[in-house]
């Protein structure tokens, strides 16, 4: 049994082979029917529509069944049971648990008390390691990840998909250039980490200083749900967004990737353009956690 946790479990190896993985299921390489005697147990105790449904649909295309519980108040956690007693219980329902939660850490700790395998679905601010293996899988369908130009727009200090992202990119060689709006700046511990890794970290004000210079640019929004108080959401709401105007003398191969959903940082006449990749994104959820849930339950 193993579980996918975070980010920082995973070495290059197992990521490439992720991929690749993910790529034989894209193109029906695979048995319709392989997991068909297999349940997975989707635990969503945070709202979720692409992640949740992915994973939904990835089980139904192995030919297997899904059970879920869509938010806190579905459960018996209002009735005061603890998270490591829902597990428990669910793993002996099920053949491997998918576990969205908005505390950090959750997942881990899932995973101590878990007898099946648990793939952590986003945990508060913290990892969202199916997230970073579609965005892999996406830039890597257009060219090779080694040694890019990669900036990260928006809320890098609650954004737990620029925190996983970040971390997968520092085993590529990649360049990274973060742009965040004053307060919302990458976690220092990551950043301290990430140039301990090796990683060459380059800060900016604007993205305008930048977005010439990039391969791909990630952009984020704002995690309401994370700040303290709606003052300080309010402090620095709509303070970023990208228009066409932005895309004038780009790299020709530029990227524009987006973990959706959006709240206005990137303008609708973006989608119409060549770099506009999000919707395509959001769709390699699919053959991306199709190879995930194979691989923890084959």
């Amino acid at each position: 049994m193993y579980h996918i946790i975070s980010i920082r479990d995973l070495e290059r190896r197992d990521i490439d082979y992720l991929l690749d993985r993910a790529r034989e299921f894209d193109t029906g390489n695979y048995h319709p029917r392989v997991l068909e005697d297999k349940l997975a147990a989707l635990l969503f105790f945070e709202p979720s529509t692409r992640t949740r449904m992915s994973f939904a649909t990835a089980m139904a295309r192995l030919g297997g069944r899904s059970i879920s519980v869509d938010s806190v108040e579905a459960s018996s956690i209002v009735k005061g049971e603890t998270l490591a007693d829902t597990i428990r219980v669910v793993s002996g329902y099920a053949d491997a648990i998918v576990l969205r939660h908005p505390k950090e850490g959750a997942a881990r700790l899932a995973s101590e008390f878990a007898t099946v395998p648990v793939i952590n679905a986003g945990d508060g601010a913290g990892q969202h390691p199916s997230q970073t293996l579609l965005d892999l899988y996406t830039i890597r369908q257009s060219m090779p990840i080694e040694g890019l130009d990669v900036g990260l727009l928006g809320d890098l200090r609650y954004g737990r998909t620029a925190h996983s992202l970040a971390l997968a990119l520092s085993l590529y060689g990649v360049k990274l250039h973060t742009i965040a709006p004053g307060g919302l700046e990458m976690p220092a511990n990551i950043t301290l980490e990430l140039r301990e890794r090796g990683m060459e970290v380059i800060e900016h004000e604007d993205v305008e200083e930048v977005i010439r210079d990039l391969d791909v640019l990630y952009v984020t929004r704002i995690q309401r749900e994370r700040f303290p108080d709606s003052g300080s959401y309010y402090n620095v709401a709509s303070s970023y967004r990208i228009t066409p105007d932005h895309l004038c003398g780009v790299r020709d191969h530029l990227m524009i990737l987006h973990p959706l959903p959006r709240a206005g940082e990137i303008d609708p006449a973006v989608d119409q353009t060549p770099y506009a990749r999000y919707f395509e994104q959001a769709r390699n959820g699919v053959p991306v956690r199709m190879a995930l849930l194979y691989e923890v339950m084959k």
